[in-house]
């Protein structure tokens, strides 16, 4: 009885990775089976768009909601290093930021990748200084775009005010790729009864040795 468990299992791998198909009666399959070259289960063309993301970044970030004012505080010179992580394949990359933030020291890291079966962009982050992981998940995608956009929430910890404190908080991730040695992310948060409102953007310039 624990062998058709299994037996699914399998099938619906090799379905997911195009290796089904259905043999003439009374005919043998077929040796060799082709893969189709969006095979769901490998890396594509929307984890190459990241590429231009990998390398050694020196970052300006702003975070209004450290500011007072309107006005964000600015941290500069914050050292930023991507790489893809080989064992997964190069399914996703690894952002490692490390600075300091309303002069305090700043670390985060971050985990970036693309869902083939869902089609969207998956992004978490964890750092020193927000008490939960924060995570967003895509909307589905049908075509490439130098312009991510990554929805997320998050229980508000009272950093938008006590009066938010417990609450569940819409935010979202913007990623612009400008080129291979500049990009941006922006974080927005949507508090409730309000308008979305940018509270940190990050600017990334190449940094080079």
């Amino acid at each position: 009885m624990t062998v058709k468990p299994i037996a699914l299992s399998l099938a619906a791998v090799l379905a997911l990775a195009g290796l089904t198909g259905t043999a003439e009666a009374g005919t043998a399959p077929a040796a060799t089976v082709a893969v189709a070259p969006d095979d769901v289960l490998q890396p594509g063309s929307y984890h190459r768009l990241l590429e231009p993301l990998v390398g050694t970044w020196k970052a300006t970030k702003y975070n209004y909601v450290l500011g007072e004012g309107g006005k964000p505080i600015v941290s500069r010179g914050i050292t930023i290093k991507v790489r893809w992580l080989a064992k997964t394949g190069k399914r996703y990359l690894q952002e490692t930021s490390e600075g300091t933030l309303g002069g305090r020291p700043y670390y985060r890291i971050g985990v970036l990748g693309f869902s083939n079966i869902d089609k969207r962009y998956e992004w978490t982050t964890f750092d020193n200084v927000t008490p939960q992981a924060m995570t967003y998940r895509g909307e589905a995608m049908w075509g490439p775009s130098s312009v991510l956009s990554i929805p997320g929430e998050f229980t508000d910890p009272g950093v938008l005010g006590p009066e938010f404190a417990g609450q569940t908080i819409p935010m979202r991730t913007v990623i612009r790729i400008s080129s291979k040695d500049r990009h941006t992310f922006d974080l927005y948060f949507t508090p409730p009864g309000q308008p979305e409102r940018l509270v940190d953007r990050v600017v990334y310039t190449r940094k080079i040795n």
